[in-house]
């Protein structure tokens, strides 16, 4: 397996690229702002990520016009920033494992009280305690698929003369205008 090189530029070649002097990324460096590595004879080494922040720096001091204690406090809050979105992607990670582990002990639990249902519908028929009623509903709980019988809840008081009265059929229920 071939190892990646990671490619490192010196302060020449990234003042290049931000057309800036090499004193000023200097300042950025002393100001705490950046942190090259150094080689052995002492040479500041630009790492992509370093390249990355400095572009930030730039775009913050030249485009944006914060001064420099201000570029300090926003890469802070930035740090601060990925560290809490690390900690909340962690946290709903951990949650979403947790909701996974109840539900399949949920659906486990469901399976269960179906077969005993089963199992109770199965021994009172036999034993001729079940009405076919309570049988019905007994189905509908063990088999998803099956619909129950539709229940259709009905408002306002029956009346013997319906011309007198105005009542619409609205899907399952009947609207009576005249109680309302």
């Amino acid at each position: 397996m071939i190892k990646k090189r990671k490619g490192y530029y010196s302060i020449s070649v990234v003042a290049k690229m931000f057309s800036v002097h090499q004193q000023t990324i200097r300042m950025y460096e002393k100001e705490g702002l950046l942190t090259p590595k150094r080689s052995d004879g002492n040479t500041r080494l630009f790492s992509e990520e370093d390249v990355e922040r400095l572009e930030e720096i730039i775009n913050l001091t030249h485009k944006m016009g914060v001064n420099l204690a201000g570029v300090e406090i926003i890469l802070k809050l930035q740090r601060k920033l990925g560290k809490m979105q690390q900690d909340v992607n962690k946290l709903f990670k951990q949650m979403d494992g947790d909701i996974s582990v109840q539900k399949e002990a949920f659906n486990a639990d469901i399976k269960q009280q179906v077969s005993r249902l089963a199992a109770l519908k199965k021994d009172k028929q036999l034993s001729g305690m079940v009405s076919d009623e309570r049988s019905n509903i007994i189905d509908s709980v063990i088999f998803e698929e099956e619909e129950a019988p539709p229940v259709k809840p009905k408002r306002g008081a029956a009346k013997k003369n319906a011309s007198k009265k105005s009542v619409e059929q609205q899907g399952d229920w009947e609207v009576d205008y005249d109680n309302e």
